[in-house]
């Protein structure tokens, strides 16, 4: 049976099955990302981008697709990370304020909104560049029109606003030279490409697919080619990091009339006026509270400095392209060596100013610290601490002037304070107990800041959250009037046992409701080992069940012996 209309059940369908696919997607993403700069991180923008988006639709409750994209555009904005998540946003803020007041939409109302999208985002940007993100949804728009003209069939029109995607996405190399360079198509093309055809999967009543090898090239040799390659060196590793004119992607958000350095009511066009001479790849979009945004700059200080004329600072991220692109180019050298080698010395890191050093188990919590601008991880936590000569080690392979080190677990403190002593460097201990502490702290990070002024600001932003950590009882004991079972599930609040069950979603489910507070604003829900995606969003359903106006934001941590690291701000 043919959908004619895109009711708010259609449209939830299709943001959720967007935001799998991404998430499913995103280190094949990652891995063709060369332009504007081959910093590698593509797949994981889009994917935070778009799941901050689907959590805000998941909470809109207004029955009307107009609300339902606005929630989409809002969580976009708020969300949004990276030069290919800042345009996804504002594809879908142009969208959105298409179908403002719209119940449901038909076929030439969602053609028209996707349309609106497109004008949107190439917009929004300073220097519009053909065979990117922007061409993909302009193609996309354009073969939607002409098929909704011929049937009013959203599974068609929407299988025709992918194959539009697809041809565009193959196009890409032969509208940007770098991209055929390395043999790959456009990485933030790529990602829309997938949300796009999530959406036909659902208009079609079809599974969205899983399949993370969809691949479009205009040389399919090329880029079969390049896939064999990629089991060991990635897109990005055949560029130069000299070919990188400004150096640091810069992102913040500004919070409108806030904080002591406010001084200008904003107004975009001298806000922005000021930025665009700083550098390129500039992006700023706003709505009434708040303004997001992404440049590269050499000069990421005046950048902060700018904003806060007009309101304090939130979200704030800087990460070093060239390094980032040095990084790539040792690994993929390092992986490309097939006769087994003799142990070499690690090459040394490029000098920097300020590097932030965490100690952290599983491959999800390493992505998310390093997306907040952490250096370099340290393997370890609970059961794995590492030693006072693993910390000096790392201190001095940053080849930084000055270090801080998070070690997340209170186990690990005194280690890290000896290492004080043992190294040049001058370093200093942030006394995170917990993972969720370490990641607040991340927040008050300023890379401008000096080291004394940085351990301040991040030690005293520790209070501000409370830390849950849910794990299996080894032994029958008796802790704190509490009888505890061999099997039991525990839910230690910032230390203390609060919570003992019979199961894991319970022990989780109980631990959070007891962190919530009335002042309580933020949850994240972070799942290791032991836990699957289905359990965390139990543990959300029950959280916003107490309080709906919450922020909750699911992460896959991969960590061993916590299924479950919640934090409630």
């Amino acid at each position: 049976m043919s959908v004619t209309k895109i009711t708010t059940k259609e449209f939830d369908q299709m943001v959720q099955a967007a935001a799998v696919v991404l998430q499913n997607n995103a280190e094949f993403i990652n891995s063709l990302n060369v332009f504007p700069v081959p910093d590698g991180d593509t797949g994981m923008n889009m994917s935070l981008s778009f799941a901050s988006g689907a959590k805000y639709v998941a909470k809109e409750s207004q029955p009307t697709v107009g609300a339902k994209a606005a929630a989409l555009a809002k969580g976009l904005l708020m969300g949004a990370r990276g030069n290919s998540g800042v345009i996804l946003s504002q594809i879908f803020r142009g969208f959105a304020k298409n179908v403002e007041g719209k119940a449901d939409l038909n076929a030439t109302e969602f053609t028209a909104a996707i349309t609106a999208g497109a004008k949107t985002a190439y917009n929004s940007v300073m220097k519009p560049t053909e065979g990117t993100i922007l061409t993909v949804i302009r193609f996309a728009a354009n073969a939607g029109r002409k098929k909704a003209a011929q049937t009013d069939d959203l599974g068609k029109v929407s299988d025709a606003i992918k194959k539009g995607a697809q041809t565009a996405l193959k196009q890409t190399p032969d509208l940007l030279p770098v991209l055929k360079q390395v043999g790959v198509v456009d990485s933030g093309g790529q990602g829309l490409t997938f949300v796009l055809e999530a959406f036909a999967d659902i208009l079609n009543n079809r599974e969205p697919s899983d399949d993370v090898h969809a691949k479009f090239n205009v040389e399919a040799n090329k880029m079969d080619e390049m896939v064999k390659k990629s089991d060991h060196a990635s897109a990005q590793g055949q560029l130069n990091p000299d070919d990188i004119v400004y150096g640091y992607c810069t992102q913040m958000t500004v919070r409108f009339g806030k904080g002591k350095e406010y001084k200008d009511p904003f107004d975009y066009d001298h806000f922005y006026d000021y930025l665009a001479p700083l550098g390129d790849s500039l992006l700023v979009i706003n709505d009434d509270e708040v303004a997001k945004v992404h440049i590269h700059t050499e000069q990421p200080g005046k950048v902060l400095a700018w904003g806060q004329n007009f309101g304090d600072l939130i979200n704030i991220k800087i990460d070093n392209m060239r390094e980032q692109q040095e990084s790539i180019m040792e690994n993929d050298e390092q992986s490309d060596d097939s006769e087994p080698q003799a142990p070499a010395s690690e090459p040394a890191a490029p000098a920097v100013e300020m590097a932030v050093i965490a100690v952290v188990a599983g491959a999800g919590l390493e992505k998310l610290f390093k997306s907040l601008g952490v250096t370099k991880i340290i393997s370890g936590g609970q059961t794995m601490n590492p030693s006072t000569e693993d910390i000096v080690k790392a201190v001095n392979a940053t080849n930084a002037k000055h270090v801080l080190v998070l070690p997340n677990n209170k186990n690990i403190f005194l280690a890290a304070e000896q290492a004080e002593d043992l190294t040049d460097v001058p370093m200093k201990v942030v006394h995170t107990k917990t993972i969720p502490q370490g990641l607040t702290a991340m927040f008050s990070y300023n890379p401008e800041a000096s080291l004394a002024d940085n351990q301040t600001a991040m030690d005293d932003s520790l209070d501000t959250v409370k830390s849950g950590q849910v794990t299996t009882a080894i032994r029958d004991t008796k802790i704190d009037d509490l009888e505890i079972k061999k099997g039991n599930f525990m839910g230690i609040i910032d230390g203390q046992i609060q919570v003992i069950a019979s199961s894991l979603d319970e022990a989780a489910v109980q631990m959070t409701k007891k962190m919530l507070d009335a002042d309580s604003e933020n949850v994240t829900i972070i799942y290791g080992e032991g836990a699957t995606q289905a359990d965390a969003q139990k543990v959300e359903d029950s959280a916003a069940a107490v309080d709906d106006e919450l922020e909750i934001e699911i992460h896959a941590g991969n960590q061993p012996v916590y299924p479950f690291i919640i934090s409630v701000e």
